[in-house]
């Protein structure tokens, strides 16, 4: 049977990754900080998935995960597990903003790096980092966020563009969601300012893509289009479009 691991289960996108491949016949490592919650949802899946409830913020806290779990054989691994920061970068509180590059950026790079090793080694295995549409544009009033997500869609595309040039079978990809109906608007303190897409249906894109081969990964007609209009603009614009997006957050969420 195969395995999969997969962070940040408990909620949202995460969670519905849980229940995706429980359907599909994969035995689960839910990992995440909330035991109750993964208690809850073991409870609702046809199989008997393993919990891991911990903090895994951080590289020490990640070289922990991959050592309890590196001998299960995992065959997909779902880097999932992240939040956001918002508001004026002069602002923000730098203590969280440490915590989300720990979490978003430090974790997401070793859980990669170690289980990457391995699936390398046997030539098999799909690994899907969660980054965001954010990873395509600066981000004014989401300053650091923004760079975490860019930096986690970069560094899939290379090491995708390194297994390919190795002839490797293994798999890699960045999901680059838009607004998803999730916990995140309620960590972050903001609310969307489009209509966000379901948390079961950006999943269960993902993973049909992701079994495709598909390096990046980008859910919806909106963020496709708004993608491609990254790409376009110039980067002063592009700057003014994404600032008039996240100052529109704010005047909802003060609402």
């Amino acid at each position: 049977m195969k395995k999969a691991l997969i962070t940040g289960a408990s909620s949202g996108i995460g969670r519905e990754f849980a229940r995706i491949f429980d359907s599909l016949g994969f035995e689960l490592i839910l990992v995440a900080r909330r035991e109750e919650r993964l208690k809850a949802l073991a409870n609702c899946l046809k199989g008997n998935p393993r919990i891991i409830a911990m903090d895994i913020c951080g590289a020490e806290n990640a070289k922990k995960l991959y050592e309890l779990t590196k001998d299960d054989n995992i065959d997909v691994l779902i880097n999932n597990a992240g939040f956001g920061v918002w508001g004026a970068f002069a602002e923000t509180s730098v203590d969280r903003e440490i915590e989300m590059l720990r979490l978003d950026v430090e974790t997401m790079h070793v859980l990669f790096k170690l289980f990457l090793k391995d699936f390398k080694a046997k030539n098999s295995g799909c690994i899907l980092n969660v980054a965001s549409a954010a990873a395509f544009a600066p981000g004014p009033y989401m300053a650091a966020y923004y760079a975490c997500k860019a930096y986690v869609l970069r560094l899939t595309q290379a090491a995708a563009f390194e297994l390919k040039e190795a002839e490797s079978n293994v798999r890699v990809s960045a999901l680059c969601p838009g607004p998803v109906a999730t916990e995140f608007n309620e960590v972050a303190g903001v609310n969307f300012s489009v209509k966000p897409l379901s948390a079961k249906y950006t999943a269960k894109y993902a993973v049909k893509q992701m079994m495709k081969g598909k390096t990046v990964i980008v859910p919806g007609t909106y963020m496709k289009l708004a993608g491609i209009a990254s790409k376009i603009l110039p980067s002063s614009l592009a700057l003014e479009v994404t600032a008039s997006i996240q100052k529109n957050k704010m005047k909802k969420s003060e609402k």
